[in-house]
């Protein structure tokens, strides 16, 4: 179950990226098609936004897994890592519904995300240690 920790926690961190990816992908679409002359408003939604809502369902849902895989294995500090990670997560939606109200905490929701991925990371390292033998003298 080590293993099954850590390839879990490599994704989420990995989603992570891909997720920066998007929204930097959905930003650069939104100007360039402004500078082409859409229409920018409620209705307008282009591939990097879709794809930043539909990974973050799939990133909570890792998450989700994440903590019951720490709970059948021996990861030190396993279980904290993956209840901060799914905390961290629930955190997140919660900036991203608060951000389109108010815009500037917008930052917090990308920085969170940041520390989402080095947590992830962090459980996934912890698990490819192999675990030490105990041995009496």
């Amino acid at each position: 179950m080590r293993n099954v920790y850590r390839i879990v926690g490599m994704t989420i961190a990995i989603a992570v990226v891909l997720q920066v990816a998007s929204i930097a992908l959905s930003g650069f679409t939104i100007a360039k098609d402004a500078n082409d002359g859409a229409s920018i408003g409620a209705d307008y939604s282009n591939f990097g936004e879709a794809y930043h809502s539909i990974a973050g369902s799939v990133i909570g849902l890792l998450a989700l897994v994440f903590l019951i895989v720490s709970f059948l294995t021996d990861v030190p500090r396993g279980r904290v890592l993956a209840g901060i990670v799914v905390g961290l997560v629930v955190v997140q939606f919660l900036l991203a519904v608060v951000s389109f109200g108010v815009p500037a905490l917008g930052v917090l929701h990308g920085i969170n995300g940041l520390v989402i991925a080095g947590i992830a990371s962090a459980g996934a390292r912890r698990a490819a240690v192999p675990k030490e033998s105990v041995t009496s003298a």
